[in-house]
């Protein structure tokens, strides 16, 4: 069948309990049309490809076993969540996937009584799931965590907490499909036929006729319940061996094929049957189905822009400034074998791919630990490296403690390399990296800067590598004309540009909106009005200078692509006051709101932050 052929099972599936009506031979061509569904659709819009891939027997005996919205499924993370939304009535919201007004492209709760968490953050599914079976939620609970989440360290307090509790009505489905970390079990597939036995009724039913058998046995020194034990474990350990689930007493039902329905669907009924938690670890194939995906070893063609799907090829390829970052990033590693990249499983979409591929052995991925990578990156520092912590804004928040107590506190020459700041688009809410100017301003020792454009990230790339203390540069995901020539001269922190001198008005802008406010400026200039604009390239410290450059205007405009409340504008009227000018300060920057998914420029024209609405708020301060 090809991609644009009739789906008629799927035409059938309008709602979860019409998977009921399947026969086996119709759930087969009904999973052969949702990878083709899928295909045909992210290749248009962008997205995440092989993750969904993955899991569609998965999500089809997910359905077919328990009643979605009573029972509620938790996604961790989110982004395997495709399938989900194809089986509970939104297939033919597909065509505008992540885009403006469109589908979500993780779990939403405005979108649909099926979703519950909007998780695009890893390692949280089974603290939300205990938090449901401890509050005694009357249906099933089902934490699908994968795709990685089970590296992060808040998985692993919560499954303690999970061993204490023991709350009835929790399943928790471990989805490791080889790109993840699973806990002391990821390489066991080749005993799936044996280890779901671990949960059958029989099983238990041999267990117990092994432990009466053996208390009829006289003995000496041991109980005969202690003597039961002992060889229940070692007759186990032979057949499979022990796991961290094991050693926390939980059920568990060694490894699954997590493609085929029949077996996953007898596991979920035999699970429901015990009145405790049950962890199904099943093994799922990432790209499953998609020759192109499964061939790309290093991401599997894991998020994905529009492609040939023929190919999987990208149909157009742009050099963003995470790509300029990273060369700017292996260039400094050549001259100073200090330097060493850390990322939390982001190694070539944070920008470390060229480092680790010249210098492996100095790049290091945490897994999906940011917390434990910025205090790894500290415990270097101390040891006499350069770590460059290389992440996206919105994970780095995860570890605002360690920033503060294990990095800030110690005065740390750590770098961290802010990637997707402010304004991402389509992945919207989660990952627009919205907040990373308010904290990290706040925090003493620390060091903020927003280039303008490629060649001021090499060059604060530059000053960064040679500061001696901890330094942030934050950068928004966009395209770049080109890679500079380099090394290049690096930018003295604290200082500023000046690119046209005030008048009536003085914009002083950060990171994109320094082009924001030079349109903005040319667009005043239309009015018969003169508008100076700043690039401040450094938000902490600020250069003194800008109260120099505003002391002959009565207004300033400050620009910036993150919340207003502690930020660049904040900033900037803190540096005035200080000066003793009493000024009209407008901020422009987000609203006291988590801003939508869609296209960058349209989230930024929606929040007042493109040109023309800054043009508009500047004619109405002037009084035109």
């Amino acid at each position: 069948m090809t991609a644009s052929a009739a789906r008629i099972m799927l035409e059938r599936i309008s709602q979860p309990s019409d998977l009921r009506q399947l026969s086996p031979d119709e759930l087969v061509e009904l999973c052969e049309e949702i990878r083709e569904f899928i295909l045909e659709k992210v290749s248009m819009t962008g997205g995440h490809l092989s993750p969904n891939l993955g899991v569609v027997e998965l999500t089809v005996a997910l359905h077919r076993s328990f009643d979605s919205p009573q029972d509620r499924f938790i996604w961790d993370v989110g982004h395997q969540a495709y399938v989900h939304k194809i089986l509970t009535g939104r297939a033919a919201d597909f065509d505008r996937l992540r885009h403006t007004g469109g589908l979500s492209g993780y779990p939403s709760r405005a979108e649909s009584p099926h979703d519950f968490v909007e998780n695009s953050h890893a390692s949280t599914s089974l603290s939300y799931a205990l938090g449901h079976a401890l509050a005694d939620y009357p249906g099933w609970t089902v934490a699908v965590i994968g795709d990685g989440a089970f590296t992060g360290g808040m998985a692993y307090e919560a499954l303690n907490h999970i061993a204490v509790t023991r709350p009835e009505r929790l399943i928790i489905v471990l989805n490791d499909n080889e790109r993840s970390y699973a806990p002391t079990v990821g390489g066991l597939a080749s005993l799936a036929k044996l280890a779901h036995y671990r949960i059958d009724p029989r099983y238990e039913k041999a267990k117990r006729a092994v432990g009466r058998l053996l208390r009829g046995i006289p003995l000496v020194g041991e109980t005969a319940d202690e003597l039961a034990g002992r060889v229940k474990d070692a007759v186990k350990q032979m057949l499979e061996p022990a796991t961290v689930f094991d050693a926390l007493g939980l059920k568990y039902t060694g490894v699954l094929d997590g493609h085929d329905i029949p077996l996953l669907e007898e596991t979920f009924a035999q699970a429901k049957e015990y009145s405790e938690p049950v962890v199904v670890h099943v093994v799922t194939q990432k790209g499953n189905g998609y020759g192109p995906a499964i061939e790309d070893e290093e991401e599997m063609l894991h998020g994905v822009g529009s492609f040939d799907i023929a190919t999987g090829k990208a149909l157009k390829s742009e050099l963003k400034l995470t790509d300029v970052a990273g060369r700017a990033i292996a260039q400094a590693a050549v001259t100073r074998p200090d330097v060493v990249g850390i990322s939390a499983a982001m190694i070539s979409t944070a920008g470390l791919r060229e480092m680790a591929q010249r210098f492996p052995e100095r790049v290091i991925d945490t897994g999906i630990a940011e917390q434990h990578a910025v205090t790894l990156a500290a415990g270097m520092a101390m040891a006499g490296k350069k770590p460059i912590v290389a992440i996206y804004s919105a994970f780095l928040q995860r570890a605002f403690d360690q920033i503060i107590s294990d990095v800030a506190l110690h005065d740390l020459p750590v770098v961290f390399l802010v990637d997707r700041a402010g304004v991402t688009g389509p992945d919207g809410p989660s990952h627009h990296g919205m907040f990373d100017l308010s904290y990290l301003t706040m925090i003493p020792n620390m060091v903020v800067g927003a280039p303008a454009d490629a060649s001021e990230l090499c060059a604060m790339i530059e000053t960064a590598v040679d500061h001696d203390g901890p330094i942030a540069i934050r950068y928004p995901k966009s395209g770049a004309a080109a890679v500079p020539e380099l090394p290049v001269e690096p930018i003295d922190i604290g200082e500023a540009e000046l690119l046209a001198p005030a008048g009536d008005v003085l914009m002083v802008a950060a990171g994109r909106m320094v082009e924001v406010a030079e349109k903005a400026a040319a667009g005043l200039a239309a009015h018969n009005l003169s508008a100076g604009v700043v690039n401040a390239r450094w938000v902490k410290p600020l250069d003194p200078r800008i109260a120099e450059w505003a002391a002959g205007v009565e207004h300033v405009v400050t620009l910036e692509d993150g919340v207003l409340s502690g930020g660049l504008g904040s900033a900037v009227m803190a540096l005035l006051a200080e000066h003793g000018q009493a000024k009209t300060v407008t901020r422009i920057g987000a609203p006291d709101e988590f801003l939508p998914f869609g296209s960058a420029s349209d989230v930024l024209a929606a929040a007042g932050m493109d040109t023309d609405s800054v043009v508009e708020r500047a004619l109405a301060v002037l009084g035109h």
